[in-house]
């Protein structure tokens, strides 16, 4: 899998191109949230960690846009930028008390007073004909000073591919073709990857977008390995299903005491959503290790699924599902927070890194460098799993 124009537009494209993927970027954002409208009258969503009301999602895309350009005095400043200045005055007097992510507990969103839809899409528009008037105004368009608007652009797609997932875990259909997944086919060969040097990260100043846990500089040294073309079916999933799940020989003890607390109910679950002939998916990173385990295989470290992607072009699909690996979310050597302190930093907690894409991410947002975060027991994400031939690293 390529790199998609959208992405390489999104993190180097000028200021029209970026125009653009704001407009689309909010046409998705509201479509999606006109499903949850449509399907949740008063748009309440159960109170659980891993879900947000619709609502408040809709809003605080707005807020964060707001808050990173047209109330950032450092806008222009790029990835430099002091997050620290006062900024200027928002839209609503109590933007900040309802939709800061950093500053609102996120139980405490369920009773925030929030506005009603309507005032929300309004206040959502007239944010977006702000952001886009102080990008037509920009003189020259260069990475530092089209830093926060790809952040903005990014930050709403990120937020939409959670409304997709969201909208799959409630139930909710979501007929647009360009969020179904797609078949795979019969496993091709495995990739024989040559070992040797793999250089993670990349300079702060580098030209384009980046995210700073992207940033940094390291070596990892890795030896030649085995590795799937493509991410593991339904089809060799389902037979782990039935007859190793249950054993807790194939489990971590954290895995394990995952697996104790989920119950009957999770196979019954996972057999209400195989799908034969496609990417097996929802499934934590717990049950991604057990099913290696029970294959005699191993998930990649994020060294490797990098030096697999280079190396073997085409032959290494991408994109189906994001994709679990041994990897804890970690900084680079000489990783330095960029404006948007709360993005990287507080998660660097042993967390597995993801790599790849899913069939909900927008293109613009699939990038063979983005590094992607969930805790290991999170089985709401359209994330599953390739693997390596068992041995040495």
């Amino acid at each position: 899998m390529t790199l998609p124009d959208e992405a390489r537009l999104a993190r180097e494209g000028g200021p029209d191109a970026l125009a653009a993927q704001l407009r689309a970027s909010r046409a998705d954002t509201l479509a999606t949230f006109a499903r949850f409208e449509q399907a949740r009258p008063g748009l309440r969503v159960p109170q659980r960690s891993e879900l947000n009301l619709p609502l408040w999602e809709l809003g605080h895309i707005g807020w964060f846009q707001g808050w990173w350009t047209t109330r950032f005095p450092g806008w222009a400043q790029g990835h430099r930028a002091d997050p620290a200045v006062a900024r200027g005055p928002a839209l609503r007097a109590d933007a900040d008390a309802l939709y800061d992510s950093s500053a609102v507990p996120h139980a405490a969103r369920w009773a925030l007073p929030l506005p009603d839809a309507a005032t929300t899409r309004a206040e959502l528009a007239q944010q977006l004909e702000a952001t886009l008037a102080l990008l037509a105004g920009v003189t020259q368009a260069d990475d530092d000073t089209l830093y926060a608007f790809r952040l903005a652009l990014l930050h709403e797609d990120m937020h939409h591919e959670a409304a997709l997932y969201t909208a799959h875990g409630l139930g909710l259909a979501i007929d647009d073709a360009r969020w179904q997944p797609r078949p795979l086919p019969a496993p091709p060969a495995s990739l024989h990857i040559a070992g040797g040097n793999v250089v993670l990260g990349r300079a702060a100043s580098a030209p384009g977008f980046a995210f700073d846990n992207e940033c940094g500089h390291e070596v990892a040294l890795v030896a030649d390995f085995e590795i799937d073309a493509q991410a593991l079916r339904w089809d060799e999933f389902l037979p782990f299903l039935n007859h190793g799940h249950a054993h807790r020989a194939h489990w971590s003890d954290a895995g394990w005491h995952w697996h104790q607390q989920q119950g009957p109910a999770r196979v019954a679950q996972l057999q209400r959503l195989a799908r034969p002939g496609f990417a097996a998916c929802w499934l934590s990173a717990h049950e991604a290790e057990a099913w290696c385990h029970w294959a005699g295989r191993r998930l990649p470290t994020e060294a490797e699924w990098v030096k697999a992607q280079r190396s073997a072009g085409a032959a290494f699909r991408w994109g189906d599902v994001w994709e679990w690996t041994a990897s804890a979310f970690a900084p680079f050597a000489g990783f330095e927070p960029h404006p948007y302190r709360d993005y990287s930093a507080p998660w660097f907690d042993g967390r597995p890194v993801l790599k790849g894409a899913s069939h909900l991410t927008q293109p613009r947002l699939a990038h063979p460098d983005y590094r992607n975060y969930f805790p290991a027991a999170r089985c709401d994400l359209p994330a599953g799993l390739r693997s390596v031939a068992a041995g040495g690293r």
